[in-house]
């Protein structure tokens, strides 16, 4: 028996923000900082800064961080790109970033963004419309719709922490569209 590589993008990526958070934590605290979260403020004129808006999904703050996103990930990247196909997923992950990181660059400036988790929500989303027929909506999509993203709407207007229900949303929204955009 061999060990196969069966899900490249969600692997890849998963790899990729795991090798960030290790050197983060021990060699190059300034790293996520620097790269891999999005810009608070946005320079303009900054090449960096328009990196950062599809980077910061790469960066988290700390273990618990990014195992409460790559749990999720792991579980239903796979899935996704088994059904969607790798370069769609990878597609679908990039949009997503660009979507949460320019969102939050645009209406609140002054906040800084790291993590997958809007790239979570994405999947969730996603996941639930892949038994999407044209005509139909399924019921799990409209109670997921009710589930999650109605949820980070009443966490965003009734408590105050370090999380970004917007960027939840957004990537809720992201992962609704693709779904029915992709089963067309």
């Amino acid at each position: 028996m061999r060990i196969r590589y069966n899900a490249p993008v969600t692997l890849t990526f998963t790899l990729l923000a795991a090798i960030v958070l290790v050197l983060s934590q021990t060699i190059a605290p300034s790293l996520i900082p620097t790269v891999f979260s999005t810009p608070a403020p946005f320079h303009s004129n900054a090449f960096v800064d328009y990196i950062k808006l599809f980077t910061h999904v790469l960066g988290h703050a700390n273990i618990q961080h990014f195992i409460g996103n790559f749990t999720m990930i792991l579980l239903l990247g796979p899935i996704l790109e088994s059904v969607y196909g790798s370069g769609f997923l990878l597609l679908s992950i990039l949009i997503t970033a660009l979507a949460t990181g320019l969102s939050n660059t645009i209406l609140f400036p002054n906040v800084v963004l790291l993590g997958a988790s809007g790239v979570v929500f994405m999947m969730i989303m996603l996941a639930s419309i892949t038994n999407f027929s044209k005509g139909e909506v399924p019921l799990t999509f409209i109670l997921i719709m009710i589930v999650y993203l109605g949820g980070q709407v009443w966490d965003a207007l009734t408590k105050q922490d370090n999380i970004s229900q917007f960027s939840h949303i957004i990537g809720g929204l992201v992962g609704s569209f693709l779904g029915f955009y992709r089963k067309k």
